[in-house]
């Protein structure tokens, strides 16, 4: 994950990602479950080729439809892996059909996942303001809880360091450098809670 906003060095794949996607809060369903989903493929691999395979992975996935992911079968699986540029990892691929139901789940119990995640965070974009000077840890307390309660419910290859950078990408989290552009857009139009990462108010 990019760095501290420290970017200017990055491809321009990940210079757009960071410009127009990564910390701005998400709300919707689909795309949080493609940023979830994307996490979990990234295991052991970098992000920028997770975006680089981003269409791939929508052509292959029904553009991250989880009600239709969630009824795949064994020829879906074979098609997917057998899909050219496709990451060929079968558990992977089982990884999101399983996670597509247990989202469906969370949905059916919460009325939305997004209002499952973020009721972890008071409905407001975080901003660890010890991260400023210490820089980012790989996870903290709220992945860790968030991770724990995902593997509680079913859900595969979301441990808290993938969390934590889902947490980044879909807002929750606002690990942008203060003197980043992006940081005061974010902090400027949606609510924001100002923390140390024990979670004490700022």
């Amino acid at each position: 994950m990019l760095s501290y906003c420290r970017w200017e060095q990055a491809s321009e794949l990940d210079r757009s990602y960071h410009d127009h996607e990564w910390g701005v809060p998400v709300r919707d369903d689909r795309k949080q479950f493609e940023y979830l989903m994307l996490e979990a493929m990234q295991c052991g691999l970098s992000w920028e080729l997770m975006l680089r395979k981003r269409e791939i992975f929508r052509r292959c996935f029904d553009n991250f439809d989880f009600r239709k992911i969630a009824l795949y079968n064994e020829q879906d699986v074979e098609r997917i892996f057998s899909t050219e540029g496709m990451i060929r990892s079968r558990n992977k691929i089982l990884a999101v059909i399983n996670n597509a139901g247990c989202f469906l789940d969370i949905i059916s119990e919460f009325g939305s996942f997004s209002d499952f995640l973020w009721q972890f965070a008071d409905q407001c974009s975080i901003v660890y303001t010890d991260h400023q000077t210490k820089g980012m840890p790989a996870s903290n307390g709220l992945s860790k809880k968030i991770a724990a309660e995902l593997k509680r419910r079913g859900f595969k290859y979301l441990g808290p360091v993938t969390v934590y950078s889902h947490l980044q990408g879909c807002g929750i989290i606002n690990d942008h450098d203060p003197d980043c552009p992006c940081y005061r857009r974010i902090t400027e139009r949606y609510p924001t809670r100002f923390l140390t990462d024990e979670g004490a108010e700022y």
